[in-house]
């Protein structure tokens, strides 16, 4: 195949046109540094080779974009680049990146638990399934909710008194409350022990309450 121009394209990309036809966009960079010029012959492999280097140096670009903004896992992080790359090229970025020391799992981990457990309130059932869809290693998030997670029934009761101080006399409010934690992932029988907590004297139809 015969390069026939190379043209500048948007974002340091640069249109490769073969024996007179548009052919792909490839990084710039990397055919400068390849020394890719106009009237040279170009053999499958040489292109097939060329695609490659071009997304691993955009997969790159791409993840320190990315960690620019928040702190990523790995394996959420390659999920992203796998969008736009293929799985290779994401791969190497996000491996590229933990040796640079932008990557950390354990400390990322921590900042989303305290996040999930402290301002949402959530249970450290629920927190853990959040961490883990993140990409998290099982393990480690269990590790890390085990850590940073307070008693079930404080939390409980500490939720209950800021949003629904009325809870344990109230029904309707009773009720809105028991729905609430439980998408928060707590368990009935921990719900049912801090609104007793608030008030030992009151009287709870249950089978109301709780089905």
């Amino acid at each position: 195949m015969l390069i026939t121009a190379i043209r500048p394209h948007r974002k340091g990309l640069s249109l490769l046109v073969l024996d007179g036809e548009p052919a792909m966009e490839l990084d710039s960079g990397v055919l400068y540094r390849e020394g890719v010029r106009v009237g040279a012959e170009l053999s499958d492999e040489e292109l097939y080779r060329l695609c490659q280097k071009s997304n691993e140096v955009r997969a790159r670009e791409k993840a320190l974009y990315l960690l620019e903004h928040r702190a990523h896992f790995k394996r959420e992080l390659e999920e992203k680049l796998r969008r736009d790359f293929p799985p290779e090229a994401a791969q190497s970025a996000a491996v590229r990146m933990e040796e640079l020391g932008l990557l950390d799992d354990a400390a990322c981990g921590r900042q989303l638990a305290g996040e999930l457990l402290g301002r949402k309130g959530f249970s450290s059932s629920r927190a853990r399934l959040e961490l883990c869809r993140k990409g998290l290693d099982p393990a480690l998030a269990q590790e890390i909710v085990e850590e940073l997670a307070p008693p079930p029934e404080d939390k409980i009761r500490q939720l209950l008194e800021k949003k629904y101080p009325l809870a344990a006399r109230d029904e309707k409010q009773r009720r809105r409350a028991v729905n609430a934690l439980q998408r928060m992932g707590y368990r009935l029988p921990e719900i049912r022990q801090a609104l007793r907590c608030l008030d030992e004297t009151i009287e709870l139809d249950e089978e109301q309450i709780w089905q």
